[in-house]
């Protein structure tokens, strides 16, 4: 079976992985001169099935609306965007009621969970060098509310397999020391053991190049303008200058998968969501931090990777606006400050690297997965701020699929279909 993959980040490599070991004959087709160099590049680091809540919770209207052209809002929506992206917006809304919130986070909680059990179990083998940390995820809270609050979703969780540990202000600090500076605002804590980090551009290079050794090939630097389809049935790949034939293809290309899949008739409710990151090498003469640390309060992830903390904490609904804005970059160094002011005092600001990408989001928070209406052609895609988590997961979903292999979790929560 020939199977062409649309994509060479984290989504389309996983899902190129897992096709090659069921014996398919696997292209990886990429845009870009590399894998992972858009939206995998220098994402938040954390792979957290503890962190699968969809972004639009009960109450997310008013603060969506509170938000609107606020360059320090952690989730920005710009007034010139919000007329295209409508549609999406008021289905985004539809789905923040109490009820349909829980159902799709419960659909995001099974798939990170499983999605962690595939890394560790199917990808642990291959001993890949990523900077992968095992040591979980902390959160931390400046509110009794936002405790309360926060140990109902984690009780949620921890039905779907996701443990827990409610912590106070003391035993975050010795949990992570690093947070020492800031214990007089931490009101306490959630440790969630299982949940894990690495770096999703190494990550992507280690793959694509076990891949390789295993016959999969990959095409560099090809843009795909439009995919064929004959009698209702995938028929082939096309660019500019030739056509590339297959008996399958998933698209997992991420924010841009709606514009391709257009060509073939079919509508993907997937919107660009843009975020911003900063990559610190962290400094000498201070206490490095140990573990990745969201401070909900702040709305920002800090993730130790090796010698650096990456800082992620803002997203920015602005259409494919490639614009690195300084004021949403120095929101980042105000977080840094926030939670660790040690190092923001200590930090080079001449070697921090700045990285905005683009996160493919639906208007449920859950991603699209799967079978499409048309035969031998598949999708891995909006997947959001969670795409590092669902990753091998997803790749491992979608394989199975194509290969007409049950999958372990159900098909339908994350079909095309649903919407």
């Amino acid at each position: 079976m020939k199977v062409l993959v649309v994509g060479g980040g984290l989504l389309g490599i996983t899902t190129a992985w897992f096709l090659n070991e069921h014996g398919a004959d696997v292209t990886v087709i990429e845009e870009g001169l590399e894998v992972g160099a858009d939206t995998s590049f220098a994402n938040g680091g954390m792979l957290h099935a503890s962190q699968a809540s969809p972004w639009n919770e009960p109450g997310v209207i008013l603060k969506a609306l509170r938000m609107i052209g606020r360059e320090d809002s952690p989730l920005l929506i710009r007034p010139n965007a919000l007329f295209r992206m409508l549609p999406w917006a008021l289905a985004f809304f539809r789905n923040s009621s109490p009820e349909l919130f829980m159902k799709n986070l419960g659909k995001n909680t099974r798939l990170a969970d499983y999605s962690l059990s595939v890394m560790n179990e199917h990808l642990g083998a291959l001993n890949l060098n990523f900077e992968d940390s095992h040591k979980g995820i902390l959160k931390i809270y400046e509110t009794k509310d936002e405790v309360r609050s926060a140990s109902k979703i984690a009780s949620r969780g921890n039905t779907d397999n996701i443990p827990y540990e409610v912590l106070d202000s003391d035993k975050v600090v010795q949990l992570e020391p690093a947070l020492g500076d800031v214990k007089h605002r931490i009101e306490g804590g959630i440790y969630f053991p299982n949940d894990m980090s690495g770096n999703a551009y190494l990550f992507c290079k280690e793959l694509s190049a076990r891949c390789a050794s295993r016959g999969v090939r990959f095409i560099y630097d090809c843009r795909i303008n439009g995919v064929n389809i004959e009698q209702k049935t995938f028929h082939s790949l096309e660019t500019d200058n030739e056509r590339y034939h297959g008996d399958a293809c998933v698209v997992a290309a991420g924010s841009y998968s709606p514009n391709l899949l257009k060509t073939a008739g079919l509508k993907v409710p997937v919107q660009p969501v843009k975020g911003y990151s900063i990559t610190i090498p962290t400094p000498g003469g201070v206490i490095s931090p140990r573990i990745p640390v969201i401070d909900e309060h702040y709305h920002s992830a800090i993730c130790p990777l090796g010698d650096h903390l990456r800082v992620a904490g803002t997203a920015e609904f602005s259409g494919f606006n490639k614009e690195l804005n300084p004021r949403r970059i120095e929101n980042l160094f105000e977080l840094i400050r926030k939670v660790y002011p040690r190092i923001f005092d200590y930090m080079d600001k001449e070697k921090i690297k700045k990285w905005s990408g683009f996160r493919p989001m639906t208007p449920d928070g859950v991603g699209v997965m799967g079978a499409t209406n048309i035969k031998g052609l598949y999708i891995n895609t909006g997947h959001g701020h969670l795409g590092w988590t669902m990753a091998p997961g997803a790749g491992k979903f979608v394989a199975d699929v194509v290969v007409d292999e049950d999958p372990e979790i159900n098909m339908e929560d994350y079909s095309l279909e649903r919407f």
